[in-house]
């Protein structure tokens, strides 16, 4: 017998056959893969990674739901479950090399994906399903509405892709709205020195913590107006690699 989602922890289990079939296709997983599963839930997804892939991490905070996937998994000693919150996991501790996969609750996804970029030394390729909404600010371009401080600092460390939308009919229990499943692979070079990254994340704050504020009025205390090259635009009309000349120069 299913065991029924927990509100508390935010579970929305993914049940459509056919989009499980089809995030399977799209992560290309190999026998050389090495996979990181954040919410392995019932397994309807692990079940299918196992046998593609050459070792399996099924992270489930869920202690109930790790009984259900160890006898469903049985069959596979190569799958490690994991009875842990992912933010505390030390993914130091895992094989370098992960792909991440992951339908995780909506409210913890900022602070997972900030938690996957601290290792991301060891991340080749993360996919994740997020509400259409977040996907809009992880791929927000300059001048939209969506654009802000964490577009900057996910384009800056990763390169994200809409793969495709799902719709909320394939979860249960059923969420407000549609998600979409994104493919976000790592950048290896780092485009600042580490001293300049700090620099840089702090002028995008600063920037985007007073959007409605000229650059020179929101940036004053860290930037001279005349060093701005346009100290009248608003934080939105800069590009990342506008910031990034910007701390350069």
């Amino acid at each position: 017998m299913y065991l029924k989602p927990k509100k508390r922890l935010g579970q929305n289990f993914l049940i459509d056959p056919n989009i499980i079939k089809k995030i399977i296709v799209a992560t290309g997983l190999s026998f050389d893969d090495t996979v990181l599963e954040i919410g392995a839930g019932r397994g309807e997804l692990t079940q299918l990674i196992a046998p593609r892939t050459k070792k399996v991490y099924a992270v489930e905070i869920d202690s109930s739901l790790c009984n259900t996937l160890r006898q469903r998994l049985k069959d596979y000693p190569h799958v490690e479950i994991i009875p842990q919150d992912i933010l505390k996991l030390d993914l130091e501790n895992l094989d370098s090399e992960l792909k991440v996969i992951g339908n995780i609750p909506y409210y913890l996804t900022t602070p997972i994906l900030r938690h996957l970029l601290k290792f991301r030394h060891k991340i080749s390729l993360i996919y994740i399903s997020v509400q259409k909404e977040f996907a809009a600010r992880i791929l927000a371009k300059v001048g939209t509405k969506a654009y802000g401080a964490f577009s900057c600092f996910m384009q800056y460390y990763t390169k994200p892709e809409n793969l495709f939308i799902i719709k909320r009919t394939c979860f249960w229990p059923v969420p407000k709205v549609d998600s979409c499943f994104l493919k976000i692979k790592i950048r290896k070079k780092p485009i600042l020195p580490s001293d300049k990254e700090k620099l840089l994340f702090r002028v995008i704050r600063q920037a985007f913590s007073q959007r409605r504020k000229t650059l020179k009025n929101s940036l004053k205390k860290i930037i001279p107006a005349e060093k701005l090259p346009h100290p009248n635009l608003r934080p939105e009309d800069l590009s990342l690699r506008d910031f990034i000349n910007l701390i350069n120069s």
